[in-house]
Parts: structure tokens; sequence; C-alpha cells
């Protein structure tokens, strides 16, 4: 397979649920959810206040891409999601076994670093040949809201168990991604360093994107 034998990446331990939960009601999930705080805190108690092998996340249909990018910080500066990608909200997941759930975790979180310069369509059958399983482009921001530090220049992931079908059945050749604005183009120059949602096509390489992934998702 393409690129470079790079190392996958989990960014180290995540912070513990009981914390997660505590981050999130910072950023005002439970309004933009719905989902009481106490609920949120519940939650995170009974799956193991303690443990930090897991990311909490809020399912996409009570907090949406585009509510969640905003709440994404870097050098102070808040997430956005591209221009040309109005319908962002409109990818969904694509054959994941996601809870039916408001709320759920995702086990196993790696950035997929090995499989940087891969296009997608190259990197999904690699993922579930390993029986692993690509993120959401929500959970994917939800990691970075937990874990900053898996946004870094230059290694960046893609998110590409969302996707956009369209009327005829099939995809729409654009696939979601997370990565840091250069503040080029239409990002404008008051965004460089800025968390950025975008998106590249199905077929591309891009050295600096890795696919992040999961073992899996469960709820309680």
């Amino acid at each position: 397979m393409p690129g470079t034998a790079s190392t996958s990446t989990t960014v180290g331990p995540l912070p513990s649920l009981a914390a997660q939960a505590e981050r999130l009601s910072e950023l005002g999930m439970p309004e933009l959810a719905g989902i009481p705080a106490d609920e949120m805190r519940a939650f995170a108690e009974g799956a193991g206040g303690d443990r930090t092998d897991a990311l909490l996340v809020v399912h996409p249909d009570r907090a949406p891409a585009s509510a969640l990018a905003p709440l994404l910080r870097r050098d102070g500066k808040p997430g956005f999601v591209v221009v040309d990608m109005p319908d962002v909200d409109r990818f969904a997941p694509v054959d994941i076994g996601l809870p039916e759930a408001p709320l759920y975790l995702v086990t196993g979180i790696d950035r997929g670093d090995d499989k940087a310069d891969w296009s997608p369509e190259e990197a999904l059958p690699a993922l579930t040949e390993e029986d692993r399983s690509p993120l959401l482009l929500t959970e994917g921001i939800h990691w970075v809201l937990q874990q900053p530090r898996a946004l870094e220049r230059n290694r960046c992931f893609m998110t590409i168990g969302s996707r956009l079908r369209k009327a005829n059945g099939g995809f729409d050749a654009r696939t979601p991604a997370i990565w840091i604005s250069n503040g080029t183009g239409r990002d404008g120059r008051e965004r460089r360093n800025a968390p950025k949602v975008g998106w590249c096509w199905w077929g591309n390489r891009h050295t600096w994107l890795g696919f992040a992934s999961a073992t899996g998702r469960e709820s309680v």
C-alpha cells in the first residue's frame, strides 16, 4: 500500500470519563444537546468514571458537527467549518454500529498516522481488514475537544466514517477531515492556526492526513 511506514498514534491516555463529562458541561453541551449535566456525570460514573481508555461522545443527532466545530480552540482561536461545506451536517454514519443513545463511548482511538499519504479509498478497506472502524466527524471533534494534542500540524486526520449519500444512492466524493488552517484563501489570515473542519477528495492522498479509527463503540 502507499505511504510511509510511520507509526500510528493514540496520543496517550484520555482524560478520565468523569473529567470528560465536566469538560462537556463547561463547553455548554447540556444546553446544546439537551442533556442535563447531571445526566452526563451519571453516565460517566456508570461507565467507570476513572477510565482513561474511552472517549465520551454525544450522539450526532443531538450535537451536529456545525455546532461542535466552533467549540474547538487552538492558540485561542475557535474552530470553524470551511465555507464550501455548508452541508456538513448531512455527512452521516455509513456502516457504523452507532449506539442508539444520546451518550456513548468510543474505545481504542488511533489517529492513523501509519496511513498518511493514503487515499480514503485505500484506507477504508485496510481499516476493515484490521477490524477497526473509522471515526465519524463528530467523534473526531469530540476527541480534539478532550485531547487537543490529538491535532498537530502535519499530523492531522480524516474521519471517513461520515459520508454524504447522494440522491442516486452513491456517495459524494468529498470526505471530512480535521486539520489546522494556514490562514490562506477563504479561511482568512485571522484564522491561521485555528482548528478547521474541511474535506478532501475520496481518491486523493495527503502526506499530513492520517485516518482516525477506533476498535469499538458502546453504551452503558
